[in-house]
């Protein structure tokens, strides 16, 4: 089994939601095979809580604007390790400690990893 072309969909456009907030690392993981309940984990890094919590709202502003709001939220409060399940997707925004602490690549290093075929690199 392998994500599909929806769930492809809204994981581009969260990406690109994500890079226009300056998340680093951004990895997406096609999770379809292990998980009965979402196709695609799509992982992100913020600097600081700040930056996290403007990431995820970035991703959820950019969904909400095609029409798919988020089934869950979990984390805003601390702005270390924000969740945003959107049922085809789920997004994983971390602090960039924490983000080294849960090591969710290495738990999942099984599955495939997605090409999000983002814009060329913004400049340092």
């Amino acid at each position: 089994m392998t994500a599909s072309d929806r769930a492809i969909e809204l994981l581009r456009l969260a990406a690109r939601a994500a890079d226009a907030k300056q998340a680093d690392d951004l990895v997406a993981l096609d999770v379809s095979e292990p998980l009965p309940l979402t196709d695609v984990f799509l992982l992100a890094s913020g600097r600081n809580e700040r930056n996290v919590l403007s990431i995820a709202e970035g991703i959820e502003d950019a969904l909400l604007e095609i029409g798919v709001k988020p089934l869950r939220r979990e984390g805003r409060s601390e702005g270390r390790w924000v969740l945003l399940d959107f049922g085809d997707i789920v997004v994983h925004v971390f602090h960039e400690e924490d983000r080294m602490y849960y090591a969710l690549e290495r738990l999942w290093r099984d599955c495939p990893v997605i090409p999000l075929e983002l814009p060329a690199a913004r400049e340092a």
